[in-house]
């Protein structure tokens, strides 16, 4: 009995245990489901609330940038111009063979032929001079408008020349208007766009030579030179109506002291839900801080060219353009039917100009992108390096092309190349600095005597082609230019700063010696495993 008794207890004990076990897995199997679904409200909250933070953020930032198909088309159109500037390049190498040819009404001879080529080169530093002046007299927009007069009165010229003389009459204009255009186009489309769209929009400029180039290939291709003139007429007349349409850079309003015309010329180029407080503060803030005024006196322009801000990016453009046209990259453009001629190249020589300038035309709009990822150094690194491979490759195929008669498609591949090699940093990357670099109180005057100096290495190069040729001869002409091309990436890489991402402001600031937070190359005299510390036996 007691033994029953007790194996009773027993059963009830272990009972009771096993529903005191079972109720406690119960609670734990109903407390992890309770954790798990408040889990998962608080990761569904926490997701909902990341999303709202990320489309916040988003539209911050939208708003931040303000609206980029507005100063897409301000850019397109202040650069529209520069077409008339590629045109104005590329017609003397579909009208010098036409007029060699002695087919026509008006017949050359070959110093002749140099002169057509180069006068427009003489024009354009004048024009260049005058539009940094007329930039800081008459403002960016007006300036625009009255560069395209000379351009539409040359091609008029030209079209309707009798002799020789009026065609270097036109194209004496055509080339004062292209000096004129090139400054106030860039300086405009740097005032009026954001950081993160200035380099590559001011970028355009290169985009419209490359296009004028092309056209005139193209036109030369099928229809006379003076046909030819007439059609360029076109483009000048087109963007000296268009830019009536918009209104003057904030920044130049700032500099003569008209904030509210500022601010409304901001929302047109950022878009109505733009918050323009903080970007007209900057801009009003950097005018006050470098004391900017309108400069009306010779002395107080000549005492603001040789502040370090000024003068210091002025010398670095100034070696710039110096290299740059001596690789010959205008020699090419200018002479690029006859030079196709030399090299042997055995098909059409201006369906071969127009491929050449098909290539030039992508490679330029390749230029523009790559320039708002990579940086201005490292493709102009790349320009230079590529234009003294190229070049020299050229000069030696025209050296021994009687040994190598079966090798024709080398000068294709070298001038190719070439074309792309200077169009991914040259054709481009100088152009965008001018609207950069310098201080806004001169940026239009200084911007014009650097394009001033530029448009003279044009010249420079163009008319001495010819001699060069005959002197050293073709293909010593172009290993000189190859030669030009490398040592100058010593200096590239040296001098020339990274001003990729960089607002106006801060880049100011580095030439002022206020920061120096722009990327320049160093060449190590020193080692790092030459030196030695205090203590250390060997290096």
């Amino acid at each position: 009995m007691q033994g029953s008794r007790n194996y009773k207890t027993f059963c009830n004990i272990s009972e009771l245990n096993s529903n005191t076990l079972a109720t406690q897995q119960n609670s734990i199997i109903l407390g992890a489901k309770k954790a798990a679904l408040v889990h998962q409200k608080y990761n569904a909250g926490t997701q909902s609330i990341t999303n709202i933070t990320n489309k916040n953020q988003e539209k911050k930032m939208k708003k931040i940038q303000g609206s980029p198909y507005r100063q897409i088309l301000a850019a397109f159109v202040a650069q529209l111009g520069t077409i008339n500037t590629g045109m104005t390049f590329g017609f003397p190498a579909i009208a010098l063979p036409q007029l060699k040819d002695g087919n026509g009404t008006i017949n050359i001879n070959l110093n002749e032929a140099s002169w057509i080529a180069s006068f427009s080169a003489i024009g354009t530093p004048i024009g260049c001079f005058f539009s940094g002046y007329m930039m800081d007299m008459l403002g960016r927009k007006l300036s625009l408008i009255v560069t395209e007069v000379p351009a539409l009165l040359g091609w008029l010229l030209i079209f309707y020349a009798s002799d020789v003389h009026m065609i270097y009459a036109g194209r004496f204009f055509t080339g004062l208007g292209s000096g004129m255009v090139g400054a106030p186009a860039r300086v405009y489309t740097s005032e009026v766009t954001q950081p993160h769209l200035r380099g590559m929009l001011t970028a355009i400029a290169s985009v419209g030579v490359s296009t004028g180039v092309l056209i005139e290939y193209a036109l030369g291709a099928i229809i006379s030179w003076n046909v030819c003139a007439s059609i360029s007429a076109i483009i000048p007349a087109t963007a000296l109506v268009l830019m009536f349409l918009f209104p003057e850079t904030p920044s130049y309003l700032i500099s003569i002291n008209k904030p509210e015309e500022a601010r409304e010329s901001l929302k047109k180029f950022r878009s109505t839900s733009y918050d323009l407080n903080e970007e007209m503060n900057t801009l009003i803030n950097f005018s006050n801080k470098n004391n900017l005024k309108k400069l009306t006196g010779f002395y107080e322009i000549v005492v603001a060219l040789v502040q370090p801000n000024a003068l210091k990016p002025f010398l670095l453009l100034f070696l710039y353009f110096l290299i740059y046209q001596w690789t010959g990259t205008n020699a090419v453009t200018f002479y690029a039917v006859d030079i196709v001629a030399i090299s042997g190249i055995q098909l059409n020589k201006y369906f071969v100009t127009v491929f050449f300038g098909v290539i030039r035309l992508i490679s330029t709009i390749a230029a523009c992108i790559a320039c708002r990822r990579y940086g201005r150094r490292p493709m102009t690194l790349i320009s230079s390096i590529g234009c003294g491979i190229t070049m020299i490759g050229l000069g030696i195929y025209i050296w021994l092309k009687e040994y190598l008669v079966n090798y024709s498609w080398i000068p294709i591949l070298c001038i190719t190349g070439y074309s792309i090699a200077c169009t991914l940093g040259f054709l481009v990357i100088p152009w965008i600095m001018i609207g950069e670099i310098y201080p806004v109180q001169i940026r239009g005057i200084i911007g014009g005597l650097t394009t001033m100096f530029a448009h003279s290495f044009v010249f420079s190069v163009v008319k001495t082609y010819p001699l060069l040729a005959t002197l050293i001869t073709q293909h010593g002409t172009f290993l000189l230019y190859g030669c030009i091309s490398l040592i100058g990436t010593i200096y590239f890489y040296i001098y020339l700063p990274e001003t990729k991402n960089k607002s106006l402001q801060e880049i100011e600031d580095f030439f002022s010696g206020r920061n120096n937070d722009l990327k320049t190359g160093k060449i190590n005299i020193k080692p790092n495993f030459l030196q030695v510390r205090k203590g250390q036996v060997l290096p």
